[in-house]
Order: C-alpha cells, then sequence, then structure tokens
C-alpha cells in the first residue's frame, strides 16, 4: 500500500473541521509557477517531434551554470548532465537501469525517503539502512545513497562526512547517489553537494547528484529533475534510458532552462518557505512539540514524545494533516513530518489551531 493512503481516516477528520484541513502531510508545492518558466513552456510547445532523451544543449549548460552558479560546483562537463522525468522515477528505476540484482547490496539512511528502498526491491537488490559506514563492516555495496538536506529529517550532512563516505566508497568501487533535491534550502547550516570540491576533490568518478525543481521552483506538476556527476555513469544511463523511452518532453525542457538560468525567482520561493517556517517552528513549539535536526529542507521534525501516529490522530482533530514518522523507517515511530509547503493563509491557521491547544 502506498504510505499516503494510510491516512485516509485521518485526512477524513482533519477535512470536517471548521475552516477545512491544513495539508502539511505531503512536501506538494502551492505557489504559482513563475512567469518567465510559463511562458518558456508556452514557447517550446511547438516540438511535433520526439525529445532529445540526453536533454537539448541549451538545458545540459543551464544545469551546469547553475550549479556551479548555486553550488560551487566546478569542473561538470555538459555530457555528465542527464534530464529525468521528475527525480522520483530515477531513484525508482536507478537500481534497474545501472542492472544491479540479488547479489548487488543497496545502502539507504536509517530514516529515509521511502523510494529508495522501492527502487532497490524493483531490482531485486538487497537493502540495508545505515547511517554509519561502521555498521557495514567488510561488506562492498553496489551503491549508497546520501540526502543532505534529509527528508525528513531536514539534517545537513557536514563536508567531512561527505568527503568520509566519497573516499570509503572510493576504496570499495561504490558508488555514492546524492539526493539533492532541498540543497538550496538551508536555514540554521549551509548544505554541500557531493560534487562540490570540498567533498569531491574535483573528481566526480563514482558519484551522482539527483536535483529537483519540484521544490525550489514549484514545478513538481512538471516533473522536471536531473541527475549530475561521473560521465561514464551518465552515459550509461542515457543509453539505457534511450531504450526505454525516458524522454522529458521538449516544452518542459525548455522551461527547466528558463527555472535554472533564472535565480530571483528561486530566491523569492525560498523566502516564502522560510517565512513559513518561522510561523511554524513558532507555533509547533508553544504547543508543546520538540524539534529535532530540521536545519534546512522543507520540513520540521517533531515529536510529544508519543506514537507519531498519535500525534497524526491528535492534529488531525485539530484540522491538520501531518505525516508519520514510521513512514521513514521504524526511528520515527515518535515523530511526525511537517511540510512548509502549504500556503500564507493555511500555516497562519495551523498556528491559530495550535495556540488553541491539541
Amino acid at each position: 500500500m502506498f504510505p499516503w493512503d494510510t491516512l485516509a481516516d485521518a485526512a477524513a477528520i482533519a477535512a470536517a473541521y471548521p475552516g477545512g484541513i491544513v495539508d502539511l502531510s505531503v512536501g506538494t508545492p502551492v505557489d504559482p509557477v513563475a512567469p518567465i518558466i510559463r511562458d518558456a513552456l508556452a514557447a517550446a510547445s511547438a516540438a511535433p517531434g520526439y525529445p532529445a532523451t540526453a536533454g537539448t544543449p541549451e538545458l545540459r549548460a543551464a544545469a551546469v551554470a547553475a550549479l556551479s552558479r548555486r553550488y560551487g560546483v566546478t569542473g561538470l562537463a555538459e555530457s555528465a548532465v542527464l534530464p529525468v522525468i521528475g527525480t522520483k522515477e530515477l531513484i525508482a528505476w536507478l537500481p534497474t537501469l545501472l542492472g544491479l540484482g540479488a547479489d548487488d547490496l543497496v545502502v539507504i539512511p536509517e530514516l529515509a525517503y521511502p523510494t529508495y528502498e522501492v527502487g532497490a526491491r524493483l531490482a531485486g537488490a538487497q537493502v540495508l539502512a545505515a547511517d554509519s559506514l561502521t555498521q557495514l563492516g567488510p561488506q562492498a555495496p553496489a551503491v549508497v545513497y546520501v540526502n543532505s538536506p534529509g527528508n525528513p529529517t531536514g539534517a545537513v550532512l557536514g563536508v567531512e562526512h561527505l568527503r568520509k563516505v566519497v573516499g570509503w566508497a572510493r576504496d570499495r568501487g561504490t558508488l555514492v547517489v546524492s539526493d539533492e533535491c532541498y540543497l538550496g534550502l538551508g536555514w540554521e547550516d549551509r548544505p554541500v553537494s557531493v560534487l562540490h570540491p570540498e567533498v569531491s576533490g574535483g573528481d566526480h568518478r563514482g558519484l551522482l547528484a539527483v536535483h529537483s525543481l519540484s521544490k525550489s521552483s514549484s514545478l513538481a506538476g512538471y516533473r522536471a529533475g536531473f541527475v549530475a556527476g561521473d560521465a561514464d555513469l551518465v552515459a550509461e544511463l542515457l543509453a539505457v534510458r534511450k531504450h526505454a523511452g525516458m524522454m522529458m518532453p521538449t516544452p518542459v525542457q525548455g522551461a527547466m532552462v528558463a527555472a535554472l538560468d533564472d535565480d530571483a525567482h528561486e530566491t523569492a520561493q525560498r523566502a516564502r518557505y522560510e517565512r513559513r517556517r518561522t510561523v511554524l517552528l513558532a507555533a509547533l513549539r508553544a504547543a508543546g512539540f520538540a524539534i529535532e535536526h530540521s536545519e534546512a529542507g522543507l520540513y520540521l521534525w517533531a515529536t510529544l514524545g508519543e506514537p507519531g501516529r498519535d500525534t497524526v490522530a491528535r492534529l488531525a482533530r485539530r484540522g491538520i494533516l501531518v505525516a508519520p514518522g514510521d513512514f521513514y523507517g521504524p526511528r520515527g515511530a515518535q515523530y511526525v513530518r511537517v511540510a512548509l509547503t502549504a500556503t500564507d493563509e493555511r500555516i497562519a491557521a495551523a498556528a491559530a489551531r495550535l495556540a488553541d491547544g491539541i
């Protein structure tokens, strides 16, 4: 069962609350797509032919430039970038695209986006949830996922930690896949890309960074993302994706170029999320929640020291829907994930309800 389907009863209770539901359970953007992006989508819509699986030269160049300008990534060739039909698609199919199977091990964070495990299982690979390299002993995994800022916790992995993971993986021939969908949303800490020279040493071999425009540019409805890093691996993925028909529509590629070239709309979106985070953080703490990690990203990782499902029910009775922490692993059993992706009006409504007591 899809995890969010288990929230149907809580959602119904929250929806019946006077003033309507405040849905903070899913990190789906609610703010309008910037006009510059919509205009680019329309301008590229006269596209009767098949799109380029590799992405247009303009798209690849825009991705390289944006990674350099926004995140300090250097030495990345345009051929080492590949558009994907939303990053969930890539993560779900990456182990299969890489040819992994029953003899291969995929390591995921102990609290993790569920699709990491789904992708490994679709390929028939083994899965191990581990946050420490020492937990792996002598094993040489095929893939290690890192996620910073993390979903659901908002935790940031420091440069030293990431550098250690990269070195460990290179000693074992392990691919490091870094999910960097929230990289531009650091609040109390500065997230760093695995491709940054401070981490990679300027060598992108054995490294893939996964980037999404869903949150930074409110393009979840466009299914717009890309993967970048090891040029040989990107070429391998491109070859397989050509055969599989995994092509991003040409108009979406045009929209991505506009989104990647324009920093103003991203800065404005970040400011909206920061404003909402300030309101929700204060309201949750005043209501008795402890907030752990949450120094970056689009979520607050909150606990009342009780089972997370009890907290979900408690908040639903106040018209607020959140995600239980057990969606992301056993260690999340006493937590809830609270998304910042609601309008200013809905965030204010949630804060008012929390102030009235839970």
